[in-house]
């Protein structure tokens, strides 16, 4: 079974973010300042062993890769942007297929939204627009990927590459996009392509022709008293969040039972954007290394029921730090996230 962990390529200066956010932006900005906000509120979350790491750094990405292995991960899941043409954030894995280094396996998937600043907590204007030109643009992009496809360290499924397309519903035909992303990859046998996000009608992605879903659904229970209350006060706009959710003892991204194509569920140990978004944001209450492990649990038994040679269990995220959700050590927990992991993986071994 692939244990894969989406993988933000996010932590080093680019000229965008510069522009947008001021010189030397990177997500360590926003993790660095975080506060409590509320009694009981862990922030901020800092981290541990690899530090406020640069992934210009070919040694960061070694020890990234050499934890991930040693506990259980077996490949990451680059965050892949391509905006007609223009590629952001590509630094990290063109150094990676460029070097040979570390030597561990990965895919991509393809984060086809636009860029806003909602997720700095502002109004939702946007930085960069999703456009999708047509057929030369599908071949472009084709090709840039082709690269990473012919990799040896490439991730398959019956030998074809894997491919995760997040929020599909975005693609103006997603039928169209598998049969002419298909008919692009013959040659190598074709793509596996994965359907992934929240709210994903499944009916139309299955008669698109993705190969497998993957859910991605945020970790949280039954709405607490406290995100009641939360919810009213952002209609009054009291700006008293945030939101607080239980964080939830079951895995949020079960697949419904008569899903006609391969179920991929997704894992997250924890989610508290209120490094980006302030008040704004949203918490998962009470999440904690032993109900990550917990969750892992449940996953590992829906993972399983997919055919053998697909079977997957997707971590949303090794190092999503501004969002609350990772892997990587942190001083309040130290490797727990990563030793929760393998003990989840190896009581179902």
């Amino acid at each position: 079974m692939e244990v894969l962990a989406f993988y933000l390529p996010q932590f080093h200066p680019i000229p965008e973010n510069d522009e947008w956010w001021g010189p030397g932006f990177t997500e360590w900005i926003n993790v660095a300042k975080a506060e409590p906000l509320y009694r009981g509120h862990s922030q901020p979350h800092l981290p541990a062993d690899l530090g406020f790491y640069d992934l210009r750094l070919p040694e960061v990405r070694a020890g990234q890769a050499e934890l991930a292995r040693t506990h259980g991960v077996t490949g990451f899941i680059y965050w892949h942007y391509w905006f007609a043409g223009r590629k952001l954030l590509e630094r990290p894995l063109d150094e990676v297929i460029a070097g040979g280094e570390p030597d561990f396996p990965f895919c991509v998937a393809w984060a086809n939204h636009s860029w806003s600043d909602t997720w700095m907590g502002g109004p939702d204007r946007v930085m960069l627009e999703q456009t999708y030109p047509g057929p030369e643009d599908d071949q472009a992009h084709f090709d840039d990927l082709r690269t990473a496809f012919e990799d040896p360290r490439y991730l398959r499924i019956n030998g074809q590459p894997i491919l995760f397309i997040f929020r599909p519903h975005l693609l103006p035909d997603p039928a169209r996009f598998v049969e002419t992303w298909q008919h692009m990859a013959a040659d190598m046998g074709g793509l596996y392509l994965v359907a992934c996000g929240p709210f994903l009608d499944l009916a139309v992605m299955v008669s698109a022709g993705f190969d497998a879903i993957n859910f991605i659904e945020k970790p949280f229970a039954a709405p607490t008293v406290f995100s009641r209350i939360n919810s009213l006060l952002h209609r009054r706009h009291l700006r008293r969040g945030p939101l607080r959710y239980r964080y939830a003892d079951y895995c949020t991204s079960t697949p419904p039972s008569n899903l006609s194509c391969t179920a991929i569920p997704c894992v997250w140990p924890n989610w508290d954007d209120t490094p980006r978004r302030g008040r704004r944001g949203v918490v998962a209450a009470g999440s904690n290394p032993e109900r990550f492990e917990h969750q892992i649990a449940g996953a590992m038994d829906i993972a399983k029921r997919a055919p053998d040679g697909e079977q997957m269990l997707v971590i949303k995220s090794w190092n999503e730090w501004a969002e609350g959700n990772y892997l990587e050590p942190d001083l309040e927990f130290g490797r727990g996230w990563l030793e929760a992991l393998a003990r989840g993986l190896g009581n179902h071994e």
